[in-house]
């Protein structure tokens, strides 16, 4: 009976720390409760699987917000702080380019200020970003096939990576579910990730608009490494300590302003 209270106490305070601190890591919990490493592992393990952290080298994450939530339910979530990302990474898009639009509520905000006139490729994998470029006469659209997955909101079958093989983008406009400077890019479900890795690995440079709430977090699921291919959007709130641990990958940092006036 002592020992199963004791291991509520331990969870229950792996739970204040991820609160407070973002992260623990396994050495400083065992000397913090003078267990060993291996209970603390086995904790993390079991609170891994009860969804209430994501387990990472040496320690473990908070879990990625919203995670069971469908991409048309996202896209009203926040929509004035997407907005302000939106509009600090549409900037980066320039006359010829190709540009991958990636499955996000974000990006479906970036399509939306697409100039009209604007002369690009864009591809994508999802529905509601090319009805959103759909009039737009200097938008050469591509939208890649297949079945679609109605969680993530787009095509991410084995017909769409097959798809995604023939490209070459200047710039990935990546979707993530959560984003952390040790653990990377990383989604939610196994198949989503495998499309976005296969993206990611065939575009020149990622472009990763993200909101504060995934700072800091993972999901089960390895998309990209933050490096220096990547420009990272984030919002002028976002805190100090992940901006500086963001910078340090030599990613580019790129910081979006507040609501439009």
């Amino acid at each position: 009976m002592s020992g199963e209270l004791l291991l509520r106490e331990r969870k229950t305070l792996i739970q204040e720390r991820l609160k407070a601190n973002g992260r623990v890591l396994a050495v400083d919990l065992a000397a913090e409760l003078n267990v060993s490493e291996d209970t603390i592992r086995r904790d993390l393990r079991e609170m891994a699987a009860a969804g209430l952290c994501e387990r990472v080298y040496g320690g473990a994450l908070p879990v990625v917000p919203a995670a069971h939530s469908t991409l048309r339910e996202r896209v009203a979530m926040a929509p004035e702080r997407k907005a302000a990302l939106a509009r600090a990474a549409a900037g980066l898009i320039k006359p010829g380019m190709t540009v991958f639009l990636d499955a996000g509520s974000t990006n479906l905000a970036i399509a939306q200020l697409i100039e009209p006139d604007l002369q690009v490729t864009v591809v994508t994998n999802t529905p509601l970003i090319a009805a959103a470029l759909m009039e737009k006469p200097g938008v050469d659209l591509i939208l890649l096939g297949g079945p679609l997955n109605r969680a993530v909101g787009a095509a991410i079958s084995a017909r769409a990576q097959r798809d995604a093989e023939l490209l070459r983008p200047d710039l990935c406009y990546l979707g993530t579910c959560g984003a952390d400077a040790v653990a990377g890019l990383t989604a939610i479900y196994f198949e989503d990730a495998e499309f976005k890795r296969l993206v990611a690995q065939r575009s020149r440079r990622l472009v990763v608009a993200i909101t504060s709430d995934k700072l800091g977090t993972a999901a089960p699921h390895t998309i990209a490494s933050i490096d220096e291919r990547a420009t990272l959007v984030l919002e002028e709130d976002a805190p100090a300590e992940h901006y500086a641990a963001f910078k340090a990958t030599g990613a580019d940092i790129l910081m979006g302003g507040g609501p439009e006036q």
